[in-house]
C-alpha cells in the first residue's frame, strides 16, 4: 500500500472526525436549555392543570360528603319507621319511661339547621314538644300536658345544612305509627321532602311518601 494513500486515508479520517465533532457540538449548543418564554409557558400550563385538578377534586369531595349525609338521613328515617312498625318501647336511660308512645315515633326538621331530632310522640299530637315535665305514659293533648319528647339529635356533617322543606315553612314533622306504619306529615300533606345543601353549592333531596316509600332525588 502506497504511503500517499495511507496519508490520504488519515487525512480523510481526521476530516470526518472534525465534521462529526462539529455536528455533535452544534446539537449540544442548540439544545443546551430552554428560553424564558418556553419556561413561562410550561409553568403556566402546569399551574392551569393543577388548578383544574384541585377544583374538580374539591367539587367531587363536596358532592360525596353531601351524598353520604343524604343517605344517612334516609337511613335514619327508615330506622324510625322500623321502630314504629315493631312497636318499640322508648330507649332506656333517657328520662323517659320505657313504653311505646301514643303517637309513635317521629323526626323533627328545621330549615337552615344542621341537625334533626328523633322524638317520641308521647301525647299523640303528631308534633314535637321540647318542653314539659309529664312522663310519656301520662302525657296528654293540650298546652302544659306534654314533656320534652326528644330522644336523640342527629347532626349533619360540616357545611351540610337543611336548605329546604316541602312544607314551605320553617319546620317539618314526620311521624310513624304501627302497623304499616301510618305516616303523618305536619303540616298535612301526602308527601314530604327535605333538601340538604353543601355550603349552598350542591343539593340533594330526600322524599317521604305517605305509603312509606323513602327516596333520594
Amino acid at each position: 500500500m502506497s504511503p500517499v494513500r495511507n496519508s490520504q486515508d488519515k487525512n480523510h479520517f481526521k476530516d470526518g472526525n472534525k465534521k462529526d465533532s462539529g455536528t455533535l457540538s452544534s446539537k449540544i449548543e442548540s439544545g443546551k436549555g430552554f428560553t424564558l418564554l418556553e419556561i413561562t409557558v410550561v409553568v403556566a400550563i402546569i399551574i392551569l392543570l393543577s388548578t383544574i385538578f384541585v377544583i374538580n377534586y374539591q367539587g367531587g369531595e363536596k358532592q360525596f360528603v353531601l351524598k353520604r349525609s343524604t343517605h344517612k338521613l334516609a337511613q335514619d328515617l327508615r330506622a324510625v319507621q322500623e321502630m314504629a312498625m315493631s312497636s318499640q318501647e322508648t330507649p332506656p336511660g333517657l328520662g323517659l319511661p320505657e313504653t311505646f308512645p301514643k303517637g309513635g315515633y317521629g323526626i323533627y326538621f328545621e330549615k337552615n339547621s344542621n341537625s334533626y331530632i328523633l322524638f317520641a310522640d308521647c301525647d299523640g299530637e303528631s308534633d314535637y314538644d321540647s318542653w314539659g315535665s309529664n312522663s310519656c305514659e301520662n302525657a296528654a293533648t293540650g298546652e302544659g300536658n306534654s314533656l320534652n319528647e326528644k330522644i336523640e339529635e342527629f347532626f349533619l356533617e360540616e357545611e351540610i345544612y337543611i336548605s329546604g322543606l316541602s312544607s314551605g315553612e320553617n319546620s317539618l314533622i314526620v311521624t310513624f305509627f304501627p302497623p304499616e306504619p301510618i305516616i303523618n306529615i305536619y303540616p298535612v300533606a301526602d308527601w314530604a321532602s327535605i333538601t340538604l345543601s353543601f355550603n349552598g353549592q350542591y343539593q340533594k333531596t330526600v322524599i317521604i311518601y305517605a305509603n312509606g316509600l323513602i327516596d333520594i332525588d
